[in-house]
């Protein structure tokens, strides 16, 4: 047994404490608590030395220690808040204290102040060079156990504080009976017997620098108090027992840039509610959303940030715990039991990760031990205006360690298919939204920020080593290789949100139909540069918020043409190369822009053209799936061909996708215009009866039921530089897709 840690180790005798640092650990100030508590060596009366055991109770009316053979020493009182001294001959073994409270009940307690250092020396090494990427496993609250007592370690970063306590509700949240031991790089450490799964706690620390005091949730913690309350939780991560080795064995196995990604997007408190408007939980998710998005056809889920955030009008995007799933669903084995149920029905799971900023409150990250240590102190570097929040220092290892280590954390300990990283574009550049004389360049000059350039690429190195896993950035600029490999000079990520084309297609179809013709270029230009990086062309929350109205209500025109007008977007969203990802509620029609306090009018359903609308998406799901030409060559030049982009007075459109397999071939014609086109020809490669695979205007859609009797036969009629064509008809406001049968 350690007595008291090394400096205890290093004397033969110590000498009794001065009444100055008794009074420090009564006040709870004193920066060394495992010099004056615990056992140590002092000099005896006579002869040689002898050993006391202190401890700081302010609990207790009258302590006694307890050793392992049971006989007992009475406790002198020497501070009257509560510090008790207890002197004996011989080195303690293991022992307790009794402890009589002054309502007259009695306890008994390990002594904290007894064990040994927690962390290992090279740990702290990792830590201090910034490459303990795995930093959850060392930091935060870990049940265990040491010398066969049960208990939890804890342990935080915090350099610029003259002391650190626990303060939990197992201690009445008194700051004072708790301090930390101080280890190497400014880590504080302790293990608190008899601390079980299930307890709120929060580090109490007092800064060195101008008088900082505040309690501070883990930034490592499992686990939290359900919002608006913000203290943290033990929780252990090993009991649950995962089901999903078969999906995780065939994930590392695949290629997502050559397979179908279909995603469907999910915040979850707003998805759908109970009864009495409540938000449902993981485990309610994992039987309703999981059967939803099975039935619809999506591959994937992804959801926004479901990391514990305090305010739920930030949707997710303002994180205080990086390491803890939101309470406000269940606990973190409920998390764990969504996922798995997704898994189990072949649907991968993305969370949205926001390492960009993170918000001010009291209990978080900000200003965490008295000074800058997170964020930037310089609110040039540091601060967010437009959102209110602080932006991640990248420059400092130990920030960048945190980061990666929280996003190893949610793909190695929760097994999530991927991490979208939000607001990417607002990381890469200094002056991003900020005038002239409010940013700070670069050491070249420049307005790149170099560091958060370096921790992406990292970032990214490290996430695909993990079998299967992606990484999908949101980056609305044209900075070069986002979705390219490190070692080309890239930013590593495996693909990109295609910003461009979104706009470029809402602003196309926010037209009415007789000026579609003046904007043809909107629908063509994306083919220019489709091929630059890996696309996903995403339809996000975004879009359909904050004024911007729902995707059906962007469309012009009545009802009918409403419908007509979405079921035509999305169906040339799905024959455009890029993977795809569509906000919930877009699917059925919802008339109104997403309320994040709502739900989903799921009650629309009852009506023909919303639940035809959801036919026609799942149908889209479908059809994308059983057709390689649609996803196997997303991102090469030869996987698309425009047959036709000249019909520009009839807003008629059309063009093939190929696969890798010659075979695999779609003819995709889309007429943006409420008039039919009888008879119209469109050029394809060989002869052959053409099937009718696709048509929006379908009448089981909710369309007029204009089509081509289920396909048609070529002629040889040369069409569009092809040797052969067909003669079709062109539904309004409608897509049709062929496939030579």
């Amino acid at each position: 047994m350690e007595a008291g840690g090394p400096e205890a180790q290093a004397t033969v005798e110590a000498q009794q404490p001065e009444a100055h640092q008794v009074e420090a650990i009564a006040g709870g100030y004193h920066g060394d608590a495992f010099s004056i508590l615990g056992p140590h060596p002092v000099s005896a009366a006579a002869g040689g030395p002898a050993w006391e055991i202190r401890a700081f109770l302010p609990q207790a009316k009258s302590v006694q220690v307890v050793s392992g053979d049971g006989s007992r020493i009475d406790m002198e009182r020497r501070h009257r808040e509560g510090f008790f001294v207890a002197r004996t001959d011989r080195e303690p073994a293991a022992y307790r204290f009794r402890i009589e409270h002054w309502n007259g009940a009695t306890s008994e307690a390990e002594d904290p102040y007894r064990f040994p250092p927690v962390m290992s020396e090279f740990d702290l090494h990792l830590h201090g060079e910034g490459t303990l990427y795995e930093a959850w496993h060392t930091y935060g609250a870990h049940l265990t156990e040491m010398d066969g007592v049960a208990g939890v370690r804890f342990a935080v970063w915090a350099p610029n504080a003259e002391c650190v306590s626990v303060a939990a509700d197992f201690n009445d949240w008194d700051t004072r009976r708790h301090p930390m031991r101080l280890r190497n790089a400014g880590v504080w450490e302790i293990f608190l017997p008899g601390v079980a799964a299930g307890a709120a706690y929060k580090y109490y620390v007092r800064s060195k620098v101008g008088g900082y005091r505040q309690l501070k949730s883990d930034p490592y913690g499992f686990a939290s108090e359900v919002p608006p309350k913000s203290a943290s939780v033990v929780a252990s991560l090993d009991r649950y027992e995962w089901q999903d080795a078969e999906w995780l064995k065939q994930r590392a196995q695949r290629n997502w840039l050559r397979e179908p990604v279909s995603i469907y997007e999910v915040h979850l408190e707003s998805w759908m509610r109970g009864p009495a408007g409540e938000p449902l939980t993981y485990r309610e998710l994992a039987v309703k959303l999981v059967a939803y998005v099975q039935r619809m056809g999506y591959t994937h889920v992804e959801l926004l940030p479901i990391m514990e955030h305090p305010f739920s009008g930030s949707w997710g995007y303002q994180v205080i715990g990086h390491f803890a799933p939101t309470a406000r669903f269940g606990t973190p084995e409920d998390f764990m039991f969504f996922v798995d149920s997704c898994h189990a029905a072949g649907i991968g799971v993305i969370v949205d990760w926001v390492p960009a900023h993170f918000p001010r409150d009291a209990h978080g990250l900000a200003w965490f031990d008295g000074t800058a240590l997170y964020e930037h102190a310089d609110p040039r570097q540091g601060e967010h205006r437009d959102w209110g929040t602080l932006i991640f220092n990248f420059g400092r290892n130990e920030v960048r360690e945190f980061l990666i280590s929280s996003a190893l954390f949610w793909l190695k300990e929760y097994h999530v298919d991927g991490l979208r990283v939000d607001a990417v574009a607002s990381m890469l550049y200094l002056d991003y939204s900020r005038k002239d004389g409010e940013w700070v360049p670069n050491r070249y000059g420049g307005r790149e920020n170099l560091e958060a350039i370096g921790f992406l690429r990292r970032f990214n190195e490290l996430a695909h080593e993990v079998p299967g896993a992606i990484t999908i950035a949101e980056e609305s600029t044209s900075f070069t290789g986002v979705s390219r490999p490190v070692y080309t000079g890239g930013l590593g990520f495996t693909m990109k949100w295609n910003m461009g084309w979104m706009h470029d297609m809402l602003h196309y179809f926010g037209q009415d139909p007789v000026h579609r013709k003046f904007h043809q270029n909107n629908i063509t230009f994306s083919l220019l540069y489709a091929f630059t990086e890996n696309f996903v062309l995403p339809i996000s929350h975004d879009e359909v918020v904050h004024g911007k109205g729902s995707l059906l209500n962007k469309m012009p025109g009545d009802a009918w043409q409403k419908f007509a007008n979405v079921r035509a977007f999305l169906a040339y969203m799905y024959a455009h190369p890029g993977k795809k990802l569509l906000f919930m509620g877009s699917e059925i029609g919802d008339w109104e822009e997403w309320k994040s306090h709502g739900t989903v009018p799921w009650e629309v359903l009852d009506y023909p053209l919303h639940s035809g609308l959801q036919r026609f998406v799942a149908e889209l799901n479908r059809l994308y799936k059983s057709q390689p030409a649609l996803y196997d060559v997303d991102y090469e030049h030869h996987g698309f061909e425009w047959i036709d982009i000249a019909d520009v007075d009839q807003s008629v459109i059309s063009f093939l996708r190929r696969g890798s397999d010659p075979k695999d071939c779609v003819i995709v014609a889309c007429n943006f215009t409420p008039v039919p086109r009888h008879h119209y020809a469109v050029g394809v490669p060989e002869a052959g009866f053409y099937a009718e695979i696709l048509n929006s205007d379908a009448g089981e859609f909710g369309g007029s039921g204009m089509g081509n009797l289920g396909g048609v036969e070529s002629q040889e009629k040369p069409a569009h530089g092809k040797p052969h064509s067909i003669s079709i008809t062109l539904p309004p406001l409608a897509v049709v897709a062929f496939r030579k049968a």
